[in-house]
């Protein structure tokens, strides 16, 4: 294990590598922050495991319709991010209804959650991680 000195050294020589990891951490938190602050509650797969079992959502897949087709939660409804604005209210018929919005790493969901809400739907939660993260917690996906 090094030294303080050691530690101390290092850093007065390579003063541009601990300006670039102050940076990326200060953007890290920034986007994390903004995140939470404009899509609201992000929820974790075992957090969408409760509110499916719980509350029975509008699952919405965000990605493309190839992607879709390859392996999306069970009863997913496919609605591509750029197609949101446009057909918002075929999704549910009471605007109070739950949404679980997922795309394939949380980014695009997070767009979706906000044009949602501008759609009047009260209850719009982005999964965190997306597909991705549904799929790192060992859950189950579908082809149907």
């Amino acid at each position: 294990m090094p030294s303080v000195p050691q530690f101390l050294e290092f850093f007065q020589h390579h003063p541009y590598l601990f300006a670039m990891l102050g940076a990326a951490v200060a953007l890290f938190i920034v986007n994390e922050a903004v995140g939470s602050l404009t899509a609201g509650a992000r929820m974790t797969p075992l957090q969408a495991v409760r509110l499916i079992n719980d509350r029975e959502p509008v699952v919405i897949d965000v990605r493309t319709a190839a992607d879709f087709k390859k392996g999306h939660l069970l009863n997913a409804v496919n609605l591509p991010v750029a197609k949101i604005g446009e057909r918002a209210d075929e999704l549910a018929k009471d605007k109070s209804k739950p949404l679980l919005v997922y795309c394939a790493l949380g980014g695009s969901a997070i767009e979706a959650a906000k044009s949602l809400r501008k759609a009047g739907y009260s209850e719009v939660y982005p999964l965190r991680g997306g597909i991705n993260g549904w799929l790192s917690a060992n859950l189950p996906v579908t082809a149907k």
